[in-house]
């Protein structure tokens, strides 16, 4: 008797071959000539786009931020120009070691000068009279940061609108070092109530005098370890902080 739900099978001859299911081609493959050519022309266009977004540098205007940052008491390095295709790129980087007082970066940052200074005002106009109030007698001695230059689209997405690290323009801050070998690390603290929670409050609110684009870690889940500060030029002086 057969069983119930059994293929039959021949009843002389040879067995049926069993073959593996086809499997899809690989998409590019499977992509008709015209819709290729398509998607590379939009590839090409997103990254022309990308391109003109990059910072022109004016020689006159980074010398007067090179001596900003030298008044203002931070240590760099002059750093080879990058470019790293027809968008990412600096065309006069400087290497950041150190903000006023001494205050280690930890690692050196490659970075814009403007972005530079920028985070030496911040560091000297709001971290340093923050954290006296928060804690008395304490100081720091380092900053943490997470991500300065590096060639990428926003969020590390594959595609979509470039990074303002890919100019230079960015950096996170991922916490900083008190003398007393304590560490403050960022982490959503919007309903901290402690100190440290204070204390982060406030130097993210006081970011957006200083820089263009503030994202704490209260904006999205990318965000949820650093700060990210930027100087993108937008129309109008808009800032955005978040």
């Amino acid at each position: 008797m057969a069983l119930a739900g059994a293929a039959e099978l021949p009843k002389d001859g040879p067995l049926p071959v069993s073959r593996p299911e086809q499997q899809p081609a690989d998409e590019a493959e499977k992509m008709p000539a015209g819709d290729a050519k398509a998607e590379a022309e939009r590839k090409a266009k997103e990254e022309e786009e990308k391109a003109r977004e990059r910072p022109k540098e004016n020689a006159e205007e980074q010398a007067a931020c090179r001596a900003a940052l030298k008044e203002i008491g931070a240590a760099f390095d002059e750093a080879p120009a990058i470019n790293d295709g027809k968008a990412c790129g600096i065309d006069r980087p400087v290497l950041l070691k150190s903000l006023p007082g001494g205050v280690k970066v930890e690692p050196e940052a490659t970075l814009r000068c403007d972005t530079a200074l920028q985070l030496a005002r911040w560091m000297e106009g709001s971290v340093k009279p923050s954290l006296e109030a928060a804690m008395p007698g304490e100081a720091i001695t380092g900053l943490s940061q997470a991500s300065a230059y590096v060639c990428r689209n926003r969020n590390g997405a594959e595609d979509g609108k470039i990074s303002e690290h890919a100019f230079g323009n960015a950096v996170d801050i991922a916490g900083f070092t008190l003398k007393s070998g304590k560490t403050l690390t960022v982490r959503p603290a919007d309903k901290d109530a402690t100190l440290e929670g204070a204390f982060q409050r406030a130097i993210t609110e006081a970011a957006c005098l200083y820089f263009t684009t503030v994202l704490d870690p209260g904006s999205d889940a990318a965000h949820q370890n650093h700060l990210h500060l930027d100087v993108k030029e937008r129309r109008g002086g808009y800032r955005y902080c978040w």
